[in-house]
């Protein structure tokens, strides 16, 4: 392969680019999902209910370390994009080599940091009781795994900058992959119970860490890095921080808008509801993968041209981009209008379930045809390195809409309220977005083009 390919994002078609980049991202988020749901069925079926209750108390240090690398990841992918654009391939061996050094370093302190206050930790995220013993079993063994993870999500993202979807995808599968057949291995036939489940999801990011490092010294990548690139530049960290802080900022909204739901929910209708949200929840995760991938593959060909000063190429890019996923978006609102029942069955048998659910899924997706512009709108600016107004629009949908409004319609409406609230903070996040996109198209990318 072609050590300059990522230049093909600067002269190929927008649309064959658009599909080569989402289809594989698409199918990685698949698979990444369908891993999260096989892995509980494995784990409750070979080691018990309380196991799944000890990896639920787990998961959220080892996702906010993996969403830490992410966001390194996203920040200087950006970076690395407009540089590769540009032709200015320094700050772009720069960026990664920054990236790497960042990613060791905070990993590593968060990973200290973890096990000396591992007593404390388990019970404050609901390890008490009979859970605490396996919650800490799983704890100490993933914990030491989470910066190979963390690296993972970190190189992916560089991997799609240098515009080679195919390596990102088969780097999400592997881990997927990997951790289910070790699963199988350490739980089913070597029964070493949860120090098992814990080893197989360490050694399934050992695996996916070795691929990348692969990649990277092999003839498929241009960033062939020296021992100066990674030395921390004030700068550069700087300009990675504040792009990585909208991913970052995004995954913690979406912790606290589940907090807040599950209680509200569980205030309101006890248990079942809560389920109601979680199957809802699951159905967002899935269905919207392909509206996800869109996403994931616009950045790279958005930062690239943006960078080369192509912006013919950049508003093509948002154009088809947003077209290609409300397409998307509204054969998956069909589908949830026309089978809410039927989905709502696969899930549970539970009568309370059953009766709510299919009302509740309706209200949730009544915006998806439209949201898209929200998504593409916020992936644009990311893109391009314009931190602050990705920052204000990321928040805008699950933050300054969506949060005032489950805390404020359910005290009018009961639990309807908080079902509207969904479809209201799409549309409300979404003509914001408009907005301040359609400045942007109008006002900033206006400069004469490059020609390809």
């Amino acid at each position: 392969m072609s050590g300059n390919s990522s230049k093909a994002l600067g002269e190929e078609s927008i649309g064959s680019l658009l599909v080569k980049q989402a289809v594989p991202a698409s199918i990685g988020i698949l698979v990444m999902s369908l891993n999260i749901l096989v892995d509980t069925i494995f784990v409750g079926n070979w080691i018990g209910s309380i196991a799944i209750a000890a990896i639920n108390v787990v998961l959220p240090v080892s996702f906010f370390i993996a969403a830490l690398g992410m966001a390194i990841g996203i920040g200087g992918s950006s970076i690395i994009s407009r540089a590769l654009g540009a032709d200015n391939r320094s700050k772009a061996l720069i960026t990664f080599g920054n990236q790497i050094t960042l990613t060791v370093l905070l990993t590593v302190v968060l990973v200290v940091v973890g096990l000396w206050f591992i007593d404390d930790i388990i019970p404050s995220f609901g390890g008490k009781g009979a859970i605490f013993d396996p919650a800490k079993e799983y704890y100490t063994v993933v914990l030491y795994g989470v910066p190979f993870l963390a690296l993972c999500m970190m190189g992916n993202t560089v991997i799609r900058a240098e515009g080679k979807p195919k390596f990102a995808m088969i780097a999400m599968i592997i881990p997927s992959v990997g951790n289910l057949l070790l699963d199988y291995l350490f739980i089913n036939v070597l029964d070493y119970g949860m120090l098992g489940a814990g080893w197989a999801t360490t050694a399934s990011y050992v695996l996916c860490l070795g691929y990348i490092l692969w990649y990277f010294l092999s003839k498929n990548s241009e960033l062939k890095l020296r021992i100066t690139d990674f030395a921390l530049r004030r700068n550069t960290v700087s300009e990675i921080a504040a792009l990585g802080g909208v991913t970052l900022a995004r995954q913690a909204i979406v912790s606290v808008t589940y907090l807040l739901l599950n209680n509200i929910l569980y205030n309101l209708g006890g248990a079942s509801s809560v389920t109601v949200y979680a199957i809802i929840g699951r159905m967002l995760m899935f269905a919207l993968f392909p509206v996800l991938g869109i996403t994931q593959g616009f950045l790279p060909i958005a930062g690239f041209n943006y960078g080369a000063h192509k912006y013919h190429r950049v508003k093509e890019t948002i154009y088809t981009a947003i077209k290609y996923a409300m397409l998307l978006g509204f054969c998956i609102f069909l589908l949830i209008m026309l089978f809410p029942g039927a989905i709502t069955s696969v899930f549970t048998d539970d009568s309370a379930v059953l009766n709510d659910a299919p009302k509740a899924m309706r209200w949730v997706f009544a915006a998806t045809p439209i949201v898209v512009i929200q998504l593409i709108g916020s992936a644009y600016f990311q893109a391009v390195g314009k931190a602050l107004p990705a920052f204000l629009l990321t928040l805008t949908r699950q933050g300054i809409f969506f949060i005032p409004l489950i805390l404020i319609l359910p005290s009018y409406y009961g639990e309807i309220g908080v079902w509207i609230s969904f479809p209201l903070s799409d549309v409300l996040s979404t003509v914001v977005t408009a907005y301040f996109l359609n400045r942007e198209i109008r006002h900033k990318l206006v400069t004469k083009p490059l020609e390809p």
